[in-house]
């Protein structure tokens, strides 16, 4: 708030001077076919001032006289009037390739042409999105070039760039209008599930590969930064109905599910001055199945795996991870539930959005913008969980001139109703065992009884139960057992949800992030150089109620901060631009971090490119990653930062989990023969390893990248880009064993004995998970490119293909994040938004090869991603009276069921029909 109070009282500090304001009208039509330009930008130059034409081509502004006007839009040339009297202007735009050199601001944080861009950049603007063959804009990035897409359901998709892929991706960062939509309690961006309405969207711009040096440590991988509509610029109603169908002939069964989202976008500007607006969407279906009931057991052999395996762990099937070797039998699994059964495959999304937007001058202006974000969506970490009602706010104060920004922003979470499906069957079955004598047992004794009454039928030592069987052992194990859809089922169902930490599965957290941040561009006041500066301040305030930090007396606050200068010149008459940035980051718990980029383009000709770049990204641990302090039983969770483990040892005076097992079992032999106990430990003693994990710290990578970029005839554009990366200090967790002693080794160096005879009881020591860093090197490689040609009549086609490559080099697999990343993908798109006055179209292929999915759900037992070829299509009828257009669309039009990472649902087809009114109340 002390920021919010900051910027409040700059602005009262600013004067406010108006000169006679006119009005400026006129319209917009192509020159070649004189059909009226709807979308067109029209600016007065060099202020924030702005409009667009309407469905007639007409718009309206004002401004002082004389001025010069600027009118641009997506595939047409731009042009500047100079406007001296009220006369309307009749104008009109010529077609050319400006589709092809789009405007970007992303790559450098200022404006610049994509074509002399000195990175890979990809861009989206609002016809664009409105043309794509998608249900959904998140859909739509699919098709761009580098772009790995993960469906964890119907309202949850993540994206991501260049390798080391996951399902919930905190290496990726995503921007929506400069504010970052990570989530502090689960350390990510999630995706598609917050953001705003599609209707506010006015461009999209992708980066992939490290953007750290102007972004910070969350850009390891890339950025996706998205742009809304300016009330000043969009004025008007538009309301969209979209209604459709999934679940179209679905493997799992359960028949055709509806499909509907309600949309609409108001802005209005009372004057110059002030403007507002608001958007609300609300989308409601029914869920993708998660259904892969695969054995995944480590400790059974593949070949004896599958639905005849005592053991066996079923993929989505959550409560039979509880296993125990018995006795003259063997490994058993207890009955586990299917993902159906515990969670909920209704599912909702919920997005509003206001904004005020004061123009202090006309180069001068301050919004005030609040996102409220709630939902319901399935989520795949290491478990499978419910995002329940989950609800994210964001607020955004920001003074935004010509040549410099100021914004201040807060994001806060409220899960309340989330839970964990994989813990909730597992208490589920705690509630309903019975002993051998018919009584239900306390749930600190149910896993222990259910297993007993399994070996005893199995054994035969019940009277008419046949023994040597496992269904009949089952079965008699499962007795009383509490049935999916009863009133018992679902009465423990909602306890254990609504119970957080060891004691149920709920997920609770009101976990907050406060971001400052500031540009200012130096440019105009230097001849020969440009330059920009700029700085953020960031505090991370967590509050899980001890659940999963140790936060319910000491709230966990962790502040961060980072500058950076980028400095760029033109040299050998214009034709070669090269830029250095640089920047430094500092978090409380690690040293300071420099991460510099160099670039250069070089234009051989006019349309012709060649860039180059050094880049260099790193990733601070998530703030759970440093400060999670959770007893799960068998062993404690803790993160990686100093201050988390103080007092307890486990970083400074453990032994290696391999070197316990190892003295352990060399013990146990030597007690065997009759060796007494203290020489037993004196003798094998050495064999323990005094652990040597380091506390945690960033990851770091570095790139080069080799690039071209043209336009052929003004109607090809061709983009390609070569990169190779080397990747250090990953993320890992490391189990260590502490015993009770002060120190594990003696004054010389050897193995204190008083430490060993501790480690051979669990009362005497404990078990530690700490989340450190491998030091093993990897590499990655890959090229990108990409082909858009205009072609005669309005239709384009689009091209690209992408190619990646891991090198694990010498690296310990164990100590380096999976690939997860597709060898090769392509996409093909083909359009025409103009194939009549009426009717326009869209088609887009994707293809992606096979390739092996690693991830914690799985315990990192791999599983095939299989191939996949996707087309998706819309039609559109513009209904000019009306201010209105139908789309008929279909995501997946095959209908084939496909897996984007393993143990996430299938995803079939959606089919949809949309009506959208536009420049409505205007």
């Amino acid at each position: 708030m002390r920021i919010y109070l900051v910027l409040i009282l700059l602005l009262g500090q600013v004067g406010v001077t108006w000169a006679q304001t006119q009005p400026i009208v006129g319209t917009v039509r192509d020159a070649e076919t004189q059909l009226p330009l709807v979308g067109a930008s029209i600016k007065l130059k060099g202020t924030q001032q702005g409009t667009v034409s309407n469905a007639r081509g007409y718009f309206e502004l004002s401004g002082t006289l004389p001025s010069t006007v600027i009118v641009s839009m997506v595939g047409y040339e731009s042009q500047e009037i100079k406007v001296s009297d009220k006369t309307p202007l009749a104008l009109t735009l010529r077609s050319v390739s400006t589709e092809l050199n789009q405007l970007v601001v992303s790559a450098s944080r200022i404006e610049e042409s994509s074509l002399t861009s000195p990175i890979t950049i990809e861009k989206m603007d609002a016809r664009a999105i409105q043309q794509a063959p998608a249900a959904t804009l998140f859909e739509s990035l699919n098709n761009l070039k580098g772009v790995d897409m993960v469906t964890s359901g119907l309202t949850l998709r993540q994206i991501n760039t260049r390798g080391f892929n996951n399902v919930g991706n905190s290496r990726f960062m995503q921007l929506t209008d400069g504010v970052d939509n990570q989530s502090a309690g689960l350390g990510f961006a999630a995706g598609s599930f917050f953001g705003v309405s599609d209707l506010d969207v006015e461009s999209i711009e992708l980066i992939p590969g490290a953007a750290s040096a102007l972004y910070g440590p969350t850009a390891f991988n890339g950025l996706l930064m998205t742009t809304t509509k300016n009330p000043f610029d969009y004025q008007g109603l538009t309301i969209q109905q979209k209604v459709g169908v999934n679940h179209v002939n679905d493997p799992a069964g359960g028949g055709a599910k509806p499909f509907f989202e309600t949309a609409l976008r108001y802005a209005h500007a009372f004057s110059n001055r002030l403007a507002f607006k608001v958007n609300a969407s609300y989308l409601k279906g029914t869920d993708w199945y998660a259904t892969d009931y695969s054995d995944i057991d480590r400790n059974t052999p593949p070949g004896e795996r599958g639905t005849a395996n005592p053991g066996r762990n079923g993929l989505n099937i959550y409560g039979d991870e509880v296993a125990a070797t018995l006795p003259g039998i063997g490994r058993v699994s207890r009955t586990g539930y299917f993902e159906k059964d515990v969670t909920t495959y209704d599912v909702y999304s919920i997005k509003t959005n206001a904004a005020l937007h004061y123009r202090i001058s006309n180069s001068l202006e301050a919004i005030y913008q609040i996102n409220l974000n709630q939902g319901t969506a399935n989520f795949t970490s290491s478990s499978r969980n419910m995002l329940r009602d989950f609800r994210f706010t964001q607020q955004r104060l920001e003074l935004k001139g010509t040549n410099f920004f100021v914004r201040a922003y807060s994001v806060a979470e409220n899960s309340q109703n989330s839970y964990n499906t994989r813990s909730l069957g597992q208490f589920i079955n705690r509630t309903w065992v019975r002993d051998l004598n018919g009584n239900v047992v306390p749930v600190n004794q149910a896993d222990a009884t259910w297993f007993e009454r399994y070996g005893a039928a199995y054994r035969g030592a019940v009277g008419g139960v046949v023994g040597q069987n496992h269904e009949v052992a089952r079965a008699f194990a499962d007795q009383g057992r509490v049935q999916p859809g009863t009133p018992a089922f679902e009465r423990e169902k909602e306890k254990y949800t609504q119970l957080y930490g060891l004691q149920g599965a709920g997920v609770f957290s009101l976990c907050k992030m406060y971001h400052a941040e500031g540009l200012y561009d130096f440019t105009p006041y230097f001849r020969v150089v440009s330059i920009q500066a700029g700085g953020n301040v960031r505090y991370y305030d967590m509050q899980t109620n001890g659940t999963l930090l140790d936060d319910k007396e000491n709230r966990v606050r962790v502040p961060e901060y980072g500058a950076f200068v980028q400095a760029s010149r033109a040299l050998l008459r214009e034709k070669l631009k090269i830029t250095l940035s640089g920047r430094f980051d500092k978090n409380q718990n690690f040293a300071g971090n420099f991460t510099p980029r160099a670039s250069a383009v070089y234009t051989v000709q006019e349309n012709h490119h060649f860039r180059a770049s050094y880049q260099t990204g790193f990733r601070n641990p998530t703030v759970v990653d440093q400060f999670i302090k959770l007893n799960v039983g068998p062993l404690i969770l803790l993160g990686g930062a100093p201050s988390n483990s103080a007092g307890l040892n486990a970083y400074e005076n453990s032994f290696t989990a391999a070197s316990v097992g190892t003295f352990g079992g060399a013990f146990g032999q030597e007690t065997a023969t009759g060796t007494p106990f203290p020489e037993a430990v004196a003798k094998h003693k050495d064999k323990l390893v005094k652990s040597k994990v380091p506390y945690i710290r960033p990851e770091q990578m570095r790139a080069f990248e080799v690039g071209y970029k043209g336009v052929l005839r003004n109607r090809i554009l061709l983009d390609a880009s070569y990169y190779y990366g080397s990747y250090t200090n990953f993320l890992i967790n490391q189990v260590v064993i502490r015993p009770n002693s002060a120190s594990v080794t003696l004054p010389d160096g050897s193995i204190n004995p008083a430490a060993a005879q501790e480690i051979l009881s669990t009362a005497t020591r404990q078990t530690f998970q700490l989340y450190t860093n491998a030091s093993d090197q990897v590499s990655t490689h890959g090229a990108s490119a990409g082909l858009t040609a205009l072609l005669a009549g309005g239709y384009r086609l689009g091209a690209n293909a992408t190619w990646a490559q891991f090198n694990i080099l010498d690296a310990n697999p164990n100590n380096v994040p999976a690939f997860n990343t597709p060898r090769w993908k392509t996409n093909v798109t083909f359009s025409n938004a103009r194939l009549t006055n009426h009717i326009g179209f869209s088609l887009a292929w994707h293809w992606q090869e096979a390739f092996l999915w690693y991830g914690t759900f799985t315990e990192n037992l791999p599983g095939e991603v299989p191939a996949y070829s996707l087309i998706d299509a819309q039609i559109s009828y513009k209904l000019p009276k009306l201010k209105s257009m139908l789309k008929l669309g279909a995501s997946n039009l095959g209908n084939n069921y496909v897996v984007q990472a393993y143990g996430s649902p299938a995803i079939g087809g959606l089919y949809y029909l949309s009506v959208t009114f536009d420049d409505l109340l205007r």
